[in-house]
């Protein structure tokens, strides 16, 4: 007999998998990244990087920006130093702007994300189990639902090492636009070179 881990228990050979997804509302696709090392910031940027260069770019070959809504908190909090230093990195790779609309504290239930895309990954694993990246990865990836939403996953394997500093001088270079409303909150980050 098979004995079936349930919860958030790290299976030895495998270790813990974060997933990290990127839901597009307009066209009902979802993006999910699968990391096997820590959940920094620079894992959350890396993974609407690779969104981008999956889905996005393809679906608006003529955007100048990226508008994103985030949790509170978490990796790509408001109050973290290096989700904006690698947020203005995407910026200058990309050329676009990118705007940051994050939820206040407390209301990230209501995030469409969790309703229309993690919900449905975990309806779709309910009572299987996940022995393994390339399980966790199909099963995400093979997610169909009446309403039609489509979704990638790709694993991540790349280091994301905890506790990187951010210097002063590193915040200051940042081309961070505050918005009169919640400022805190809601920015716009814009590119050094913009093309």
């Amino acid at each position: 007999m098979t004995g079936i881990r349930i919860h958030d228990f790290v299976i030895k050979e495998l270790g813990k998998v974060n997933p990290y997804g990127v839901y597009d509302l307009g066209r009902n696709e979802g993006w999910v990244n699968i990391g096997t090392d820590h959940d920094t910031a620079t894992f959350a940027v890396a993974s609407i990087r690779g969104w981008w260069q999956s889905m996005g770019r393809p679906a608006y070959p003529k955007a100048a920006n990226l508008l994103i809504t985030a949790d509170g908190g978490g990796s790509n909090n408001s109050r973290c130093r290096l989700w904006k230093v690698e947020l203005q990195k995407l910026a200058d790779e990309l050329g676009l702007s990118v705007a940051v609309c994050h939820f206040p504290p407390g209301t990230s239930k209501w995030s469409k994300i969790e309703h229309r895309l993690f919900s449905q990954i975990t309806q779709n694993w309910r009572g299987r189990s996940l022995e393994s990246h390339e399980v966790i990865v199909n099963l995400i990836a093979n997610i169909m639902t009446t309403a039609g939403l489509k979704v990638q996953c790709q694993l991540d394997t790349t280091p994301y090492p905890n506790g990187v500093p951010v210097s002063d001088a590193d915040l200051q270079a940042i081309q961070i636009e505050r918005c009169a409303f919640h400022g805190e909150w809601n920015y716009v980050i814009r590119p050094h070179n913009p093309s």
